[in-house]
């Protein structure tokens, strides 16, 4: 496709909404997995520390 304008590329020839949409959808979730991955790490070094801990104890 050739655009004239950004207006036309943002329009994405009437399918915007699916476009846009899917976009969005995916850095959503991209951006959830990176929050998700990050709470993971924070829990297992919490468990890690308190199991040496107890093990030092």
């Amino acid at each position: 496709m050739i655009w004239d304008s950004w207006s036309d590329f943002f329009a994405m020839g009437g399918y915007a909404l699916y476009v846009w949409g899917s976009f969005g959808v995916v850095f959503g979730c991209m951006a959830g997995e990176v929050l998700l991955v990050s709470q993971r790490s924070k829990s297992i070094r919490a468990q890690l520390c308190s199991a040496r801990a107890r093990n030092k104890q």
